[in-house]
């Protein structure tokens, strides 16, 4: 069950339209933390248990390749699922980040049944 969720993108907009998605595909009752950048969101998941990352991946301060390293490398949050959500639609990254350890990579725009797909296994 996905409890809290840290959603990390630069563009509030952006952020707004990812927890819309959230809520129309169930996941509405989650508590969702927003950050502006990677370290913001790093810090925010190790603050509190975290089931769920978001991130964009073009991000000032720490991108969210960078933050997926840091992630996968902590041994409190490397089992945490993390979705990356790009513009790029650069399959060579795509299959970078996946090796990274990311759960899935979301081309934008994201829709709920992109996200849908992505979290099928978290999702009752």
């Amino acid at each position: 069950m996905i409890k809290r969720i840290v959603i990390a993108d630069d563009s509030a907009t952006a952020r707004m339209f990812i927890k819309r998605c959230l809520q129309i595909i169930g996941l509405g009752d989650a508590e969702m933390v927003e950050a502006e950048q990677g370290k913001e969101a790093l810090t925010a998941a190790k603050a509190a248990p975290t089931d769920l990352l978001l991130t964009d991946l073009n991000m000032p301060i720490m991108d969210g390749e960078t933050l997926l390293k840091w992630v996968k490398a902590s041994p409190k949050l490397m089992d945490m699922p993390v979705v990356i959500i790009t513009s790029a639609g650069n399959p060579a990254k795509e299959q970078e980040l996946l090796k990274l350890g990311a759960l899935k990579v979301i081309n934008k725009p994201i829709s709920p049944p992109a996200l849908m797909e992505a979290l099928s296994d978290f999702i009752e």
